[in-house]
């Protein structure tokens, strides 16, 4: 008895479902009989109940509003929608000085920048600015909408590279090479219109990594606008070039320019809609075939 109850248990049966039938068919029960007596009671296995009932979690429209609190629209692999994207790394003093028509280091250009990849879902975003630019503006180096640095700064997206003063003359890092370094490492973009010469020729894999990584830009009227195609127009697309899994395009058929006149028959490389369900055959072979019919008809008259 305790070896049919273990036995119906391994596949999944109720003790009271399998106690009841015991009862009923006795002890000494074949086990295929149990089985049968079973299933004609409509008991089933917990692993089958549990397939059948109806999965409670609802899938929600990527970019559609739900009041249901806690429930996030989750990718593929299970993780936020923002961590495909790749990381930002803004040159802020090259936005700022192009912001301000090289004239001014207008603050209000880098809030501008950082505004336009925070619509877009980027989370890491790092502006980086040399320290000096935190003191009172002169006039050979204006500064517009300083507060703005401030505030970026408590929000944990500006970063000051350092730079200090030895015998009243500033001595100041090189923030190139911070920007260039921290995108690197994070796999990121570098956004500015800088090439990075210098440091292109210092490291050969900086080299690849600015020309594949780098998003310039341009500011019309106070709005922050990449090119549609960052590296030209054979290259990705700026949403290809700004996540982490870019979306491959689907492959079209290029239609024939030679439409139906085309001799090229099943040669050509082209798409040809007329010949979908023809067999493609070339001009000559057609006319081959045309031949033959004829000369195979008299043969079978003469016969």
């Amino acid at each position: 008895h305790q070896s049919k109850m273990d036995f119906f248990c391994k596949l999944g049966y109720g003790k009271q479902d399998i106690c009841k039938v015991l009862e009923n068919l006795g002890q000494e029960a074949l086990e295929d009989d149990v089985l049968k007596e079973l299933i004609r009671m409509g008991s089933k296995p917990q692993a089958l109940e549990t397939q059948a009932q109806p999965c409670q979690l609802k899938l929600i429209a990527r970019g559609s509003c739900s009041t249901t609190p806690g429930l996030e629209w989750l990718g593929e692999d299970g993780s936020d929608s923002s961590s495909s994207l790749r990381p930002i790394v803004i040159d802020g003093s090259n936005v700022a000085m192009s912001h301000g028509n090289k004239e001014v280091f207008s603050c209000w250009g880098i809030q501008l920048a950082v505004d336009w990849f925070r619509e877009r879902g980027h989370t890491y975003i790092k502006v980086f600015v040399p320290l000096w630019r935190k003191e009172p503006p002169r006039q050979d180096s204006p500064i517009a909408d300083q507060h703005i640095l401030e505030e970026l700064e408590k929000q944990s997206v500006l970063v000051y590279t350092p730079s200090r003063k030895v015998k009243g003359k500033r001595v100041v890092c090189y923030d190139d090479r911070y920007i260039v370094k921290v995108a690197y490492e994070k796999d990121g973009v570098i956004v500015s219109n800088d090439h990075y010469r210098d440091l292109q020729n210092e490291n050969p894999e900086w080299k690849w990594f600015i020309e594949q990584r780098l998003l310039m830009y341009s500011f019309v009227s106070n709005r922050f606008m990449p090119p549609d195609d960052p590296l030209g127009r054979h290259g990705p697309t700026l949403s290809n070039f700004l996540s982490k899994k870019p979306v491959l395009p689907e492959k079209k058929c290029q239609p024939c320019p030679y439409g139906k006149k085309c001799t090229y028959g099943n040669k050509c490389k082209f798409y040809h809609p007329e010949r979908q369900h023809q067999a493609q055959l070339s001009v000559a072979d057609e006319l081959r075939a045309k031949t033959k019919v004829p000369l195979a008809l008299g043969k079978a008259e003469e016969r």
